[in-house]
């Protein structure tokens, strides 16, 4: 999976990164891969789920992996964030 195939979602709109999804697919791209941490964690489910079943019907599920990152903050300490990465698969 190369890095252009990425989609890392934040905290804008959910139709920006469905969007940013859908032209992927559209341009030849076979897989695209979600990636959020953090809040933006629900962010990512819509998004699968509005292409899935609003946008690219063919689209499927592919892998999903969860895992917790050490983020470091200011003052040297860490904080423990989840993360997850949904794989989109077009058949």
């Amino acid at each position: 999976m190369s890095e252009e195939n990425v989609v890392y979602i934040g905290n804008k709109p959910v139709m920006n990164y469905v969007l940013a999804v859908v032209t992927q697919m559209n341009g030849g791209t076979s897989e695209v891969m979600l990636k959020a941490r953090g809040r933006a964690i629900s962010r990512a489910v819509d998004v699968a789920e509005i292409v899935r079943n609003r946008f690219i019907t063919d689209v499927e599920l592919g892998t999903i992996d969860i895992c917790t990152e050490e983020i470091l903050n200011n003052e040297g300490s860490s904080t423990n964030v989840s993360a997850i990465e949904i794989q989109l698969c077009k058949n």
